[in-house]
This record gives structure tokens, C-alpha cells and sequence, in this order.
């Protein structure tokens, strides 16, 4: 039986039967999904319980109209989620365009000039520290099978991850549901409210400086760093948000 193996010097002619193996194919990482899934909940969370946190403080320091309050965060948290959500599959979508563009630019480039192609995979090799017999043997592994091939030069020379063509639909929808509840979540005070709305502030200001801390805590357990930094940092640039909505609404609530 004909070995598989291709000599170096045969590399660029057999590479010429690649092409009918890539036909309509796609490079998956299963493990993206769950990144995405992590990076829009975050993304979601954080802009609307900020968003929102920033607009009931102002509006507090401006009037004591408890109804205006809610009117206000209401239609805050209708916009920011159906606009965060969008951008997020608009933005999505771009990206999985870019990333078959540059796929099918990889294929052709396959079947046109392998040449050129071997030479790149070689070179990211010795990159990483490859030389002499075990460099040849590490761009042949990769060389003589065309979806590793494919796989390698879109990762390693391209720098793009795949992007399923059900992402954009699902960053879409995480990132609406997480900005609805990050909406909400400094909204509960208010449920409670009687008289003064100065109380129902500081409770929002406390739950939602507890919310992001968990947030970044979270997110520091499922990746890297220190999770009491990440919690922290987390909680102090939404609670300055919300400060500084605070801050603008006594000002102008003060102009004549």
C-alpha cells in the first residue's frame, strides 16, 4: 500500500489535491461558545445595571416624582436591551463575515500557491523554536492534512477564531437577556420606595456594588487574575458611573 506520507520535495504537487477536502468546510472550536457566552453575559450585565444605576441617581438628586423615575428607567431598560442586543449581533455577524472571507482567501491560496502556503507554516515554526529534522516534520503533520492546514493558517497566521453561524443569533439574545437583568437589578429599591427616594438610592448604589463585585468575581473565576481585584475593579467603575449620574442630575436639578 502507497504510504500517505509526502516527502518534502512532493509537498507542493500532492498539495494540489487539497482543495476537494475543503469544499463548504468550516474550522469549529467548541470551546468558543462558552468564552462568547461569558464575554456577552458580562458585556450585557454591566452596561445595563450601569446604565440604569447612572439614570436613578440622577433622576433621585433631580425630583422626588417616583412615577418620572420609573418612566425613565423603564424606557432605559426597553432601548439600552434591544440596542445592546443588536449591536451585538450586528457586530457578530460582521465578524463571521470577515472571518469566511478570510477563509475562502485561505482555500484558494491552498490550491493556487501551496508554495507559499508550506513556506508560512514553516515560518510560524520556527517561530516557536523548531529547527532542522523536527521542523520538517512538524510542517508535513500540518501540510499533508488540509483541514489542519486550513485550521492552522486561519489560528496561527490570521489570528481569527471561528464563528459559528449561530452566534450572532445566540450573542443576540445573551446579551438582550443580561441586559434586562442588569437593568433591573438596581431598579429593586424602588419597588420599596415611600416618601424620600435618598433610601431606595443608597440600597441601589449597595445592591448593585454587591451584583458587579459577583460579576467580576465570576469572571475572574472562569478565566484568570486575582478574583477580589476583578470583583472590585468590577464594582468601582459601575459605582463611579452611577456617581457621576448622581452628581450631573443634583446640578442640573439645581439650575433655575
Amino acid at each position: 500500500m502507497k504510504s500517505n506520507r509526502v516527502p518534502p520535495r512532493e509537498v507542493d504537487h500532492a498539495s494540489a489535491a487539497l482543495p476537494s477536502a475543503l469544499q463548504g468546510y468550516e474550522v469549529v472550536n467548541p470551546r468558543l461558545p462558552r468564552a462568547n457566552l461569558l464575554s456577552n453575559f458580562i458585556l450585557g450585565s454591566q452596561d445595563g445595571l450601569v446604565n440604569v444605576l447612572g439614570i436613578l441617581l440622577g433622576l433621585t438628586a433631580a425630583t422626588s416624582d417616583l412615577r418620572l423615575v420609573f418612566v425613565a428607567a423603564f424606557a432605559a431598560l426597553g432601548a439600552e436591551s434591544i440596542s445592546m442586543g443588536a449591536v451585538a449581533y450586528t457586530s457578530t455577524q460582521a465578524r463571521r463575515k470577515q472571518y469566511l472571507r478570510e477563509l475562502e482567501r485561505e482555500k484558494e491560496e491552498i490550491r493556487e500557491v501551496p508554495k507559499l502556503g508550506t513556506d508560512e507554516v514553516r515560518e510560524i515554526f520556527q517561530g516557536w523554536g523548531y529547527q532542522g529534522k523536527k521542523l520538517q516534520q512538524a510542517t508535513e503533520a500540518i501540510v499533508n492534512n488540509s483541514r489542519a492546514w486550513l485550521a492552522f493558517m486561519m489560528s496561527h497566521e490570521l489570528k481569527l477564531e471561528p464563528i459559528s453561524e449561530s452566534e450572532p443569533r445566540n450573542s443576540f439574545l445573551v446579551v438582550l437577556a443580561s441586559t434586562v437583568f442588569g437593568s433591573v437589578v438596581p431598579l429593586i429599591p424602588y419597588f420599596f420606595a415611600s416618601g424620600s427616594l435618598l433610601p431606595s438610592a443608597f440600597g441601589s448604589m449597595g445592591l448593585s456594588g454587591v451584583v458587579l463585585f459577583f460579576i467580576g468575581y465570576y469572571e475572574s473565576k472562569t478565566t484568570v487574575g486575582s478574583v477580589w481585584k476583578s470583583g472590585l475593579q468590577m464594582a468601582v467603575i459601575g459605582l463611579s458611573a452611577g456617581i457621576a449620574g448622581f452628581a450631573i442630575g443634583h446640578f442640573v436639578g439645581a439650575l433655575p
